[in-house]
């Protein structure tokens, strides 16, 4: 995946100036979605039935089982959720595909500021958040290019 992912950012270009990405704990995502920032879950269909999700979590796949990505029906499928004008948090299992997702939404298309969810889901269960069954999120999409 480590190879994909590079030749994706590189093909997009790094043409836009970078917006602010923070870094944040699990306490800190809670508390910034109780503020009304969506969170929005990036793993696959198989990893949000394994763990559960953040309750109130949109939960919208990036990269698939592959590996494999479609950003533009990404970006569709996220600007009905949070435009870039308007900050978003991202969560993956562990921090490594949100840490790309991050700098793909504030590089290249133009989120002025995403919360980047460290340590992932593993980070949210090892700090025992509260978790719901992925059938109970706010919406649910297995493969954005399905959404």
């Amino acid at each position: 995946m480590g190879r994909f992912v590079l030749t994706l950012l590189l093909s997009l270009g790094l043409t836009h100036a970078q917006a602010e990405i923070v870094n944040v704990d699990s306490a800190e995502l809670a508390r910034l979605q109780s503020e009304g920032i969506p969170v929005v879950d990036i793993r696959t269909s198989g990893e949000w039935q394994q763990s559960g999700v953040v309750p109130g979590a949109h939960l919208l796949t990036f990269f698939d089982e592959q590996g494999q990505s479609d950003p533009e029906a990404f970006l569709a499928r996220l600007k009905s959720i949070a435009g870039p004008d308007k900050p978003v948090a991202v969560i993956c299992r562990s921090g490594n595909r949100t840490r790309i997702v991050s700098q793909f939404l504030s590089g290249q298309a133009g989120y002025t500021k995403v919360y980047n969810a460290q340590g992932g889901m593993q980070a949210w269960l090892a700090s025992h958040q509260k978790v719901i069954a992925a059938d109970k999120a706010s919406s649910t999409c297995g493969n954005a290019s399905n959404c």
